[in-house]
């Protein structure tokens, strides 16, 4: 099939944007690729340490036999569920490189932190820089310089982007990653959220609250619903960074246990004196582009228009919202998972998955075809589906047919929608983002009162006191848009606001129309009601949002992609721009670890430029 021209324009501004960026990155990659291995470079004593933990076998066929050395890379703790299956992998890299004349090491570990652990306290301000110290772990796990290739183990939010961004400064090293896979099924996500709405107005208590919650999220493995989690796997796949089908397979069986020796089979496959396919040239523009594609064509996480920014700038590679509103216009989307319909992830398999998807824009022109994988049968080997042998020494892949429930996936040419499920809005309260595929069409065009709140805290205090509803009655067309600032990646971290969706998710439940605008997250769990969120410039940086007031008429417009305050513009002008309150500032600055944060905030990029603190 033909690349859809859309696709091409784009993918051709992206190159001709990183021309000079994309060409550093590659020069870098190539000086270093060129240099002989680790373990015949470096000085005896530093070879010495790198080995004297080695077991005596291994430590002879790395110095004596010249072979090849794997660093493994783990966000492993059992904190996490997700992360928890983990613990040993490790044993079996090891067991399968020694089989193979090589060797593996656990190079580092990585922090892990879980955004439903610490949603709503002063520990989420530490989640998205996250993201940043796990690259810069990553990177010192790697800076021993003694390894063929790399093997990363990461699942959730901010790891993922993390490792590919750690990874990619060693862009030299043949990278294959490794997932642990979903929990099983448990308490479905449409009633575990109507617990949450009930427990907001009251209805029940904390007891039952806990049970809905611990019926949901029960077991090892990710969360079940399409969050950001599950995008970063669905995205692995569609770059050709897993064995083909890996992203959805249940921990703790046999195939999950075969597909992570296969990892390190495919990895020894594609170091320099086999086919030589490292990182940095697997994660081109082309690859970048599928990734965004995957991102649209399954209604996934909005948090990656941020990390997928940053993972793109760790490969010299340029783009920004311009480039996914593009896309979003002409990718169709294909898939309806939770929080973007009822079924959950471990549904979204069984009707297909990750191969479905990228099966059906494959052919249908929407995915580059011509891409470098970190297998030799290229992308089209990610549209199959593995199990093992009969004699379960081994793996089959096979074509994966049609959807098998079409409340769930849909060809590419009968999609749920002919867009894809974000949209970019500007206007002159900024640029921002909005997850329409989750949102009601009633609801894409929201006109109403302005509710400013400085914290996430006060807008629940407003929801308990009833304040919201009174001013939803108020109002003549029963709207209200609650704006919530200071939430940005210089003012607090800019941390998840998830917390915020039960409360307006009753208001709108009563009929009224509500909507969220903020400087802040949603995420992968951003819900259906709707929220222009990571408004860029943030309040902090004197954005728009830090002139809003109580009582202005802001109008978000999905369909047009406008976000605008109806305000007078030369009053607009000259209202004075508000600055971050000292007192909100010092009560960010300290506690939980976010002292040791303050560099990070106070260099921090723009969301739309991948909040990143290290440029």
């Amino acid at each position: 099939m033909k690349l859809h021209p859309r696709i091409e324009s784009v993918t051709q501004r992206i190159v001709q944007r990183s021309a000079g960026t994309r060409g550093d990155y590659l020069k870098r990659l190539e000086a270093t690729a060129n240099r002989a291995p680790g373990a015949q470079r470096m000085g005896c004593a530093n070879v010495a340490h790198a080995f004297a933990g080695m077991p005596a076998n291994d430590k002879f066929k790395v110095v004596a036999e010249r072979g090849r050395n794997i660093g493994i890379v783990t966000a492993y703790n059992d904190m996490l569920s997700a992360h928890t299956p983990m613990q040993t992998y490790p044993d079996l890299i090891k067991n399968v490189a020694r089989q193979l004349g090589a060797t593996a090491q656990v190079a580092g570990g990585v922090p892990a932190m879980c955004d439903g652990v610490t949603q709503g306290t002063a520990a989420m301000e530490l989640s998205l820089f996250s993201r940043d110290v796990i690259a810069m772990a990553t990177a010192v796990s790697l800076s021993h310089d003694m390894f063929d290739g790399a093997i990363m183990l990461g699942v959730c939010d901010k790891i993922v982007p993390g490792l590919l961004i750690g990874a990619l400064q060693f862009g030299h090293l043949p990278t294959v990653f490794v997932p642990a896979g979903p929990m099983p099924s448990g308490l479905s996500n449409g009633d575990k959220a109507k617990v949450r709405e009930q427990a907001a107005q009251g209805l029940v208590g904390r007891e039952a609250l806990l049970d809905a919650e611990s019926r949901a999220y029960h077991a090892p493995g990710t969360c079940t619903f399409y969050g950001t989690a599950n995008s970063n796997q669905m995205l692995l796949e569609a770059m050709g960074l897993h064995v083909p089908g890996t992203a959805f397979v249940a921990p703790g069986g046999a195939l999950r246990d075969e597909l992570t020796r296969e990892a390190a089979r495919t990895l020894l496959e594609i170091t320099k004196d086999r086919r030589y396919a490292p990182i940095g040239k697997v994660v081109d523009e082309r690859c970048i582009v599928n990734a965004m594609v995957a991102l649209l064509a399954t209604g996934g996480s909005t948090n990656h228009l941020i990390h997928w920014v940053a993972v793109a700038r760790a490969a010299g590679i340029l783009i920004d919202w311009d480039d996914f509103a593009a896309l979003s216009e002409v990718v169709p989307l294909l898939a309806r998972v939770y929080p973007n319909g009822s079924a959950d992830v471990n549904q979204f398999q069984a009707a297909g998955g990750p191969g479905y998807v990228i099966r059906e824009l494959l052919d249908a022109g929407f995915m580059h075809e011509d891409v470098l994988t970190v297998r030799a049968g290229g992308i089209r080997e990610y549209t199959q589906i593995p199990a093992l042998t009969h004699a379960a020494k081994g793996l089959l892949w096979s074509d994966i047919g049609a959807s098998s429930d079409d409340a769930v996936l849909r060809p590419a040419s009968q999609p749920f929608s002919v867009t894809g499920g974000l949209k970019l809005l500007q206007g002159n309260l900024g640029r921002s983002v909005i997850k329409v595929s989750a949102v009601p069409e009633d609801r894409h065009v929201v006109q109403g009162t302005a509710r400013v709140f400085d914290a996430q805290e006060d807008l629940l205090a407003a929801f308990k006191s009833g304040e919201l509803e009174r001013l939803c009655e108020q109002d003549a067309h029963s709207s209200l848009i609650c704006v919530v600032r200071w939430q940005g990646p210089q003012a607090n971290g800019m941390p998840e606001l998830h917390k915020l969706t039960p409360p307006l998710a009753v208001l709108q439940g009563k009929g009224y129309k509500v909507a969220l605008v903020t400087d802040g997250r949603m995420s992968g769990a951003s819900g259906k009601v709707p929220a222009a969120i990571h408004v860029s410039p943030e309040a902090a940086m004197g954005g728009a949002l830090a002139k809003v007031r109580d009582g202005d008429v802001i109008r978000m417009d999905s369909v047009a992609g406008t976000l605008s305050v109806l305000v007078n513009e030369s009053e607009w002008a000259q209202r004075p721009v508000a600055a971050l309150p000292e007192a909100l500032r010092a009560a960010n600055a300290v506690g939980m670890g976010r002292d040791l944060f303050a560099g990070m905030r106070r260099n921090a990029i723009t969301a739309e430029e991948g909040a990143c603190s290290w440029l």
